[in-house]
């Protein structure tokens, strides 16, 4: 089954930008998975197509409206779209982790809506059971950017999408730690050498080193992960 991404946005002409490029570009093409892009504002009040209004309770910025978003949602994303999860790239969203990005590419795909303004209506994201997704502590001028990092986050992992498994497997992240260092040709580079025991021939050394290398710069960098008792221990 093709895993297909809905994006809601106010900026349609974005996609599919980066998403058209590489390997996940190449597996759009191939039909490993589908894109369909709904604009907004096609779904604004009056004349002038309007999506948002003033904050209740006042101050700066805009809001987009529940009646609009929800509209949206509800036609975009009919009944037989209901088994996608409902993603809102938010800023105040939970953080986005390679564990969850592992469980959406494992289901029939995600919609996405991309936030704009000072946010949304509250009661829409309740409504329509949306799941606030951030993906960093920033803010950026909206979902969109977010959207494409989620975008291709999934798609990578998809069956076909890249042909050796084991360089997903000791990807950052997929263990619990940041990935360990790379090296290549040329062997001595401005009087730096490759470390000896990659080049031993000994797996069993090379899986050792890589580890450790892994744990110390997780460490180092990313205290926060190290958090599983296995981890401790090492």
């Amino acid at each position: 089954m093709t895993f297909h991404v809905d994006v809601i946005t106010l900026f349609p002409a974005l996609f599919p930008g980066p998403l058209d490029a590489s390997l996940v570009g190449e597996a759009l093409r191939r039909d490993i998975w589908s894109l369909q892009v709904h604009d907004l504002r096609d779904f604004g009040l009056g004349r002038h197509r309007a999506v948002d209004d003033t904050p209740a309770g006042g101050g700066p910025g805009m809001v987009l409206r529940a009646d609009v978003v929800a509209a949206a949602l509800d036609k975009c994303l009919g009944p037989a779209l209901t088994g996608s999860t409902r993603l809102l790239m938010s800023p105040r969203g939970i953080p986005l982790t390679q564990r969850r990005v592992r469980q959406l590419a494992e289901g029939p795909g995600v919609a996405i809506l991309c936030g704009r303004f000072e946010g949304i209506d509250e009661r829409v994201i309740h409504g329509r059971n949306l799941e606030e997704v951030s993906i960093g502590d920033y803010v950026l001028s909206g979902g969109e950017i977010a959207a494409f990092a989620i975008v291709d986050a999934c798609v990578r992992l998809l069956p076909g999408v890249i042909g050796t498994a084991a360089s997903i497997v000791e990807e950052s992240f997929e263990a619990g730690l940041l990935e360990y260092p790379h090296y290549t040709r040329p062997r001595l580079w401005e009087g730096i050498a490759i470390p000896e025991v990659l080049l031993s021939g000994d797996h069993a050394k090379v899986a050792a080193w890589r580890r450790a290398q892994a744990l110390k710069l997780t460490q180092e960098r990313r205290p926060d992960l190290i958090a599983s008792r296995k981890v401790q221990r090492e």
